[in-house]
Formats: structure tokens, sequence, C-alpha cells
């Protein structure tokens, strides 16, 4: 076993997710999939960065949705360690760009990943009643609401990395929105947190 983002992972896991960083090294120059500086910290500023996220959603979750997806930070990454960890949870990715939604596809085939990829507009996507959501790098708290419950469940939880501004997004959202949030400290920047909120609903 080896140690990812505080979590036992096995030697398959830790292979599939090296090959994901060999793709997105691979696809960059031409789809642009992270900033090109980020490249020689890829583990630890996209790997790393994206697995803390498996460990702060609730047990073993029936559907998983990862929004505006991106190069699959965290979207493929957190399906590369469900399927060790709990293989019966399914992941869809939604993610408008075309070039993108493709790489997605890509590397889910080839990582041997069960993953369902909507190109799509987030708002446009039939709603998908997930129990968890992700959205890194995406937008703002009050813009990022209205997209997040639509596609998650009553009960749901969505797990949303924020940087140093973090608290000012909680303050600009409450004034619109009802929520409960908990607060966790980042493993990979020391001003960010991951922010897990539950009871999303209009103030």
């Amino acid at each position: 076993m080896t140690l990812i983002a505080g979590m036992n992972v096995s030697r398959e896991t830790i292979e599939r997710l090296e090959k994901f960083a060999e793709l997105t090294r691979k696809w960059n120059p031409s789809i642009n999939l992270v900033a090109k500086s980020t490249l020689p910290d890829l583990w630890e500023r996209h790997i790393v960065d994206s697995a803390q996220l498996y460990p702060l959603a609730p047990k073993s979750p029936r559907h998983w949705v990862d929004i505006g997806s991106g190069g699959g930070f965290p979207g493929i990454v957190v399906a590369a360690i469900s399927a060790e960890k709990s293989p019966e949870t399914k992941f869809t990715l939604i993610e408008s760009d075309q070039r993108k939604s493709t790489f997605l596809r890509t590397a889910a085939r080839e990582l041997g990943l069960t993953v369902n990829v909507i190109a799509s507009r987030i708002e446009e996507a039939d709603p998908q009643n997930a129990d968890v959501i992700s959205a890194r790098a995406l937008s703002a708290l009050t813009d990022l609401f209205p997209l997040i419950s639509k596609h998650l469940t009553a009960d749901g939880v969505a797990i949303l990395p924020k940087g140093k501004t973090y608290q000012d997004e909680i303050d600009l959202a409450k004034a619109v929105w009802r929520f409960d949030v908990q607060s966790h400290q980042s493993m990979t920047d020391e001003q960010a947190r991951i922010l897990v909120v539950k009871g999303i609903s209009r103030d």
C-alpha cells in the first residue's frame, strides 16, 4: 500500500494516477488542460490536490458528479481512487469543452475507469440526482450554488476546493443562500480550504 493525501491506496491505483499524469502531460500542449507553469509539479499541484477530496465524501456514495471537469481534476482522480475504495460508485463528469470531453473519455478508457462524460454546459445538462458534487477552480459560491442545487439531492454534499478568499465567498453566498459548511485545511496550500457544503437552499 502507498500513501496519498492521507489514504492508503494500492499500487494499481498509484499506477493509474501516474498514467493519468502522463496523459495530461502528453495532451496539455494541444488543449491546455492545466497551466503550463504547474506541469513540473503536476503530482502535488493537481493529483494530490484532487485526491484529498475523496476522504471528505460520504462513504461509498451512489453517484458522484464533477462539474466543470476540465482536465479531469478532481473527476478522473477521485474516480481512480473510488475504483479501489468504492467500485459501486457511479461517476459523471460534466464539461462543455468538446476537446476536453474527448480527453476525459480517452483518459477514462485508458485507465480502465467507468466514467460517464457529458459534453454540455452544466445548466443545460439533465438533473443528475447526485449525492456528491465536486467543482474545482470553477467559480465563486454565489455562481456555483444555482448549478449545484440543480444536480444535487436534498441530502447530498458539495465538496469545493477554494483559495484564500474562501471566507469572503461564504459571506457573500450567505446573503442569498442557506447552507451548512465545514472548512478543511488543504494539504497542498496553506492558504486554501476545502469546503464541504450541505443543505443548500435559497434564502
